[in-house]
This record gives structure tokens, C-alpha cells and sequence, in this order.
């Protein structure tokens, strides 16, 4: 079996016959897909997502990159698999048109706790299109909270890759600020304090309205901003 071929492989339903086939493979392999997909986690938790490399986790499994190839095809092929595991952590619920709203946001926050475990793995999300069988059964569990509330199609479709990309670029940003903190001992950039000071102090006669709601620019604690971009977005749909 080529890589390929197991990549293809993996996004087939088991039958008795794969699954015995499979165990029988484990037993004379010491490297597993989810020993792969659990290495690579624990690197990105200790480390960041930048960190990890093909060679950084063979380094990792203490064996050489070539290994890695008999279970995926490359770095785009982990990231899908890292991207399943965390959806698989993910708890959709039964469809109900006078929650759904509610529904849809537990979905996201669910995913923005996942991203935020491990720094910076909401990049692997980006530009996918994803096969595995977890990542589809969220959006599958999307599309019919979205269709429960009475959103068209296409519109729920589309709302669907819209929610997921903001999630995943929220989580990416804080990563990103996080990083900036510790290596460049930069925390006054983030600091509430220091930026509403610098925006108040800038002259009111070229941004009057920065500085009079200089206030309501720097406000908001915790996941507040995410919320109500959340609540923006879903009730802008439930509005069409």
C-alpha cells in the first residue's frame, strides 16, 4: 500500500476485514497513525505549530522521516489528520429549530477551545479541503443546525466555511499576540491600558471619533469580542 492509497484508506467506513487487517499491520509496525497524530500534538502544546516539521516529529518518534511516510503523505496530509482529532473532540447535538442558534454557537466555541490548547494549530486549517471523516461530520452537524433554523442552502453552505474561518483566524491571532509578549517583550502592544492612553492622546481635530470612543474601541475581556462577533454572524443569518 502506497501512502496514498492509505490516505485513501483511512477516509473509507471500516468493515471486520479492514479493521482485523489493520491490527494485523500494528502488530509489526512501531509507529502508528495516532501515535503520529498524538507525537505531533504534544509538540505543538510544548512548542507551537511552527515547530513542528516532518523532521521535528520523526526527531520527536525518535526514527527517521522516511517512517512517517508509510502513514501520511505529507505535511498538508498531518494537518488534516491533527485537524480530525480535534474535531472528533467535538460534541454536535440533535438538531432543534428553537435553539439552533445556540446550538451553532456551542459548535464554535467548542472548536475555539480545541484550537487554543495547542498554539497556533488553527494555521493548519487554512486553504483545506478537507476529506477526513471527523472534519466532514462537523460540517455536516453545521449544515443541519443551519438548515434546522431555516437558512437556504447555499447561504447555510457558505455560512459554514464563513464561522470556521473566523474561529480558526481569532485563535491564530492569539497565538500570534501571545508569541509577540514572550519573545519580544513586547506586552505593552496588547496592553488595554497603554492602547486606549495612545488613542485618547492622538489630536482630536484628525480622529474625533477615535478619540471620544476610545473607550468602546479597547473594551471587551476574555473570549467578549469573539462572542459578539459570533453572535454577528449567526444572527445576521437567521435575519436573511
Amino acid at each position: 500500500m502506497t501512502p496514498r492509497e492509505r490516505r485513501a484508506a483511512r477516509r473509507q467506513m471500516p468493515g471486520p476485514e479492514v479493521e482485523a487487517g489493520a491490527m494485523r499491520r500494528r502488530r509489526k509496525t512501531t509507529i502508528t497513525p495516532a501515535q503520529i497524530i498524538d507525537t505531533s500534538l504534544n509538540v505543538i502544546a510544548t512548542e507551537g505549530y511552527e515547530a513542528l516539521s516532518m523532521r521535528r516529529l520523526a526527531n520527536a518518534l525518535d526514527t527517521g522521516p522516511a517512517s512517517l511516510y508509510a502513514h501520511v503523505v505529507n505535511k498538508a496530509d498531518l494537518d488534516e489528520l491533527l485537524i480530525g482529532r480535534l474535531c472528533a473532540g467535538l460534541s454536535l447535538p440533535e438538531p432543534d429549530p428553537k435553539v439552533w442558534r445556540d446550538q451553532l454557537r456551542s459548535v464554535c466555541t467548542q472548536m475555539r477551545d480545541q484550537y487554543l490548547r495547542y498554539p497556533g494549530i488553527s494555521r493548519a486549517a487554512y486553504a483545506m479541503a478537507p476529506t477526513d471523516r471527523e472534519i466532514v461530520r462537523v460540517s455536516e452537524g453545521m449544515l443541519a443546525l443551519l438548515l434546522a433554523g431555516g437558512v437556504a442552502p447555499q447561504a447555510a453552505a457558505w455560512a459554514i466555511d464563513a464561522l470556521l474561518l473566523y474561529v480558526a483566524a481569532y485563535c491564530l491571532e492569539i497565538c500570534i499576540m501571545e508569541q509577540r509578549k514572550v519573545h519580544d517583550e513586547a506586552d505593552w502592544v496588547v496592553d488595554t491600558d497603554e492602547l486606549r492612553s495612545r488613542l485618547s492622546a492622538l489630536p482630536a481635530e484628525s480622529f474625533p471619533h477615535t478619540v471620544r470612543y476610545a473607550t468602546e474601541l479597547t473594551a471587551g475581556q476574555g473570549h467578549d469580542r469573539f462572542d459578539f462577533t459570533l453572535d454577528l454572524m449567526i444572527d445576521g443569518l437567521a435575519n436573511r
